[in-house]
């Protein structure tokens, strides 16, 4: 897989949890990349947008301490 145009981020919610951060790179047409900051060399996870979009808005309503 050609990812040399990914743009990669940090995560929103990666900040100050010491160290256990994912980045993304969401430019590239038709998926989404996903990796470990720790481990850039490492594996990716490739996602279709929508499998993404899917997965973040779970995340988000199951994730958040009550």
């Amino acid at each position: 897989m050609d990812m040399t145009d990914a743009r990669w981020r940090t995560a929103t919610r990666s900040s100050n949890n010491g160290g256990n951060c994912v980045e993304v790179a969401d430019n590239l047409p038709g998926r989404v990349l996903v990796r470990d900051s720790k481990d850039r060399a490492g594996g990716v996870l490739t996602f279709a947008p929508d499998a993404w979009r899917a997965f973040v808005g779970s995340a988000g309503r199951h994730g958040r301490a009550g």
